[in-house]
Parts: C-alpha cells; sequence; structure tokens
C-alpha cells in the first residue's frame, strides 16, 4: 500500500493552531524544550533503575521483594521510555541535539533500537495515524483485529477477555523480534525503511549485545537462570503491558476513527490536523501521576499535533487547542479518568469481535 495524501484546505486549521502555540510560547517567553523539571524527573528514574538493577543482581532480595522489585523494574523501564527516550527521539527533550540524541539512545540501552523506532513511530505513525496497512502501531495481527478494515479471525471472538496477555508480550516481541525483522527485511510494514549507515549498524548490534549481557548474561551468572526468568519474565511482560495500554487508551477506544484513503486518488478526507483529531483521544488528564509517570502521553492529541514540543507543556497548551477546537467545532476527544479509557478500549475490541 503506497502512502496516502492528506487533504488540501485554503483555510488550514493546522495554521490557526501553529499560531495560537507559536503566540503562547512568545508570550511566555519560554522554549518549547524541556526544563528542570523534566531534566530531575531523568534523573530520579534513571537512578531508580540503576539502584533496583544493582540491588536484584548483585544484592540477591528475598524471593517476594525481588519479584515485588521486578515489576517495579518493568515500570521504570516505560517510565523512561514514555519520558526520556520519546521526548529524546522527537527532540523535545532539549535544545541541544547531542542531548536528544543521548536521550533517545536510552532505548538502545533497555534492548530496542531508536532507529527503528525513528522510522515506525516518528515517521510512519505520527504521519499516517490509524491508516491500516500503513500506521504500524495497529498492526497487532494475527493476535488482534484493531480496526474493522483488518481481517477477522475466528479467536477474536475473545480478543476482549485476552488482550491483556498480548500487551504484556509487547517487550520481548519488540526487543527479541520486531527491530529484527525491520532490521534484516529494511521495511517497516508496507514502507522502506531508511538506508542505515555504517554507525546505524554498529549501534544496532552494539547494544543488542549490551542489553542481553546486562539483561541476560550477568544476571544468570549471578542468581541462576530459573530465578532470572522467572524476574525477568515478570518484568518483560509489566513492561510490555504498560507500555501497550498507554498506546491503546490513545487510539484505539470508541470515539477514534480509521480513516481509508479514497481507492481512485489514494487520498484521506480530512486535512492532517483533523485527520490526528479524530485518531487520538486524551485520557486522565487532571491526574499528575499518570501525567508524571507517562510522560504526558495521556495528553495524545497535544503530542500528535505538536510532536515537537515537550510533554511538560502539554497540560498548558491542551487549553488552547480545545479552545481552538470549540471556535472551529472540530471534536476533540478526552476520558477525564482512566477506567473510562480502559471500558471504552475494551468495548471496542469487543465490537470488533464480533463478526
Amino acid at each position: 500500500m503506497a502512502a496516502p495524501k492528506f487533504s488540501v484546505q485554503q483555510q488550514s486549521f493546522h495554521a490557526e493552531l501553529k499560531k495560537r502555540i507559536n503566540l503562547y510560547f512568545e508570550e511566555a517567553q519560554i522554549p518549547t524544550t524541556g526544563n528542570y523539571k523534566l531534566y530531575t524527573k531523568a534523573i530520579v528514574l534513571s537512578l531508580s533503575l540503576i539502584g533496583i538493577y544493582v540491588h536484584l543482581v548483585f544484592f540477591t532480595p528475598v524471593g517476594w521483594l525481588a519479584l515485588l522489585e521486578c515489576i517495579v523494574l518493568g515500570g521504570l523501564t516505560s517510565a523512561i521510555g514514555f519520558n526520556i527516550m520519546h521526548d529524546g527521539s522527537h527532540g523535545s527533550f532539549s535544545k541541544f541535539k547531542k542531548i536528544n540524541e543521548l536521550a533517545g539512545l536510552s532505548l538502545n540501552v533497555l534492548g530496542a533500537n531508536v532507529f527503528m523506532w525513528n522510522t515506525k513511530h516518528n515517521v510512519i505513525h505520527h504521519a499516517y495515524t490509524n491508516v491500516d496497512g500503513i500506521d504500524d502501531d495497529i498492526d497487532a495481527g494475527p493476535m488482534l483485529r484493531l480496526c474493522e478494515s483488518q481481517k477477522r479471525l475466528f479467536f477474536h471472538r475473545y480478543q476482549h477477555l485476552y488482550f491483556w496477555l498480548a500487551y504484556s508480550m509487547l517487550f520481548f516481541y519488540w526487543v527479541f523480534f520486531s527491530d529484527y525483522q525491520k532490521y534484516f527485511t529494511k521495511r517497516v510494514g508496507a514502507l522502506p525503511l531508511k538506508k542505515m549507515q555504517r554507525n546505524d549498524h554498529i549501534s544496532f548490534w552494539g547494544f543488542k549485545a549490551l542489553h542481553a549481557g546486562f539483561f541476560v548474561v550477568l544476571p544468570i551468572f549471578m542468581v541462576g537462570f530459573l530465578p532470572w526468568l522467572l524476574g525477568f519474565l515478570l518484568y518483560g511482560f509489566f513492561a510490555g503491558f504498560v507500555m501497550s495500554i498507554v498506546f491503546q487508551l490513545a487510539h484505539t477506544v470508541e470515539v477514534t476513527s480509521f480513516p481509508v484513503p479514497l481507492i481512485d486518488t489514494n487520498r484521506l478526507e480530512d486535512e492532517w490536523a483533523i485527520h490526528q483529531l479524530k485518531t487520538t483521544a486524551n485520557f486522565a488528564t487532571n491526574n499528575k501521576l499518570i501525567t508524571w509517570l507517562a510522560g504526558g502521553l495521556n495528553f495524545q492529541i497535544e503530542h500528535h499535533l505538536f510532536p515537537k514540543i515537550s510533554h511538560i507543556h502539554y497540560p498548558a497548551i491542551s487549553k488552547i487547542i480545545k479552545q481552538a477546537c470549540a471556535d472551529y467545532g472540530v471534536t476533540y476527544n478526552e476520558f477525564p479518568k482512566m477506567r473510562l479509557a480502559v471500558a471504552s478500549h475494551v468495548a471496542h475490541l469487543r465490537h470488533l469481535a464480533r463478526a
């Protein structure tokens, strides 16, 4: 499937949004990138992960505490991805390019690969959100059916019951399979992968080896195979579930759409900004703890419209975007509570489970 085109409007809603957001930052006289709050959070999360890792591997706590720390380690892995890697890969962590690159490399340290992520997420997902056949993030087949245009298999009738297990497998699938699939096929779903330079190849294999050393070989040597296996599975399952559910609540709920390009023109109905608003939803935006841990990704609308703005600014600019939507009669999808978003996601899966 070729990448579709977006409609072009003379009075662009996106242009109006950019005008209002730019005015906010000019009047506030603040940069669009991170500040001391983000950097403090990055230090706290990083030191916490290192501390728990060292305690687990070198000090071997009692069984129940070790299992609890493995779960916390998985949560910290997700939080570092949401807060440090995500802003860094979008160039919004810092005004300095090298610092953004270092922040993005945190993904490599944790087992995945930022080069693959940039193509999959920044280039494809952000441009063609929820377009089946293009957006690799909604391709969970054959295990899950996430939109109407995807083929329904007999076991999908139970997907609203087993989805949590599928989501828990994301971390292992990502680190040990999909990165290699993209590397060797040189494709992300239907679209070609950007050409890798020599340093990209070295980084890919070097960090994969480093991750295997720190998260597989060394722990097995220190605590034994079976304790490592149990802890690593618990760690990976929790990290995968957290990463998955944050994404799914933002894009695969009852109120979001899955646009299909016109067959004759391969063009989508809406301009890009309207497309993002139709395919994205916010959740629990008044919950400061969720916002802090999820790196503002519960403000998914703000992130998709302005991915180069750091997530620490999302609560402020959300008010501006809401007002613009009200002025232009554009729907702003939002769930006030996380549990309501979860219920809507389950209802969406149940609907797609039917013939």
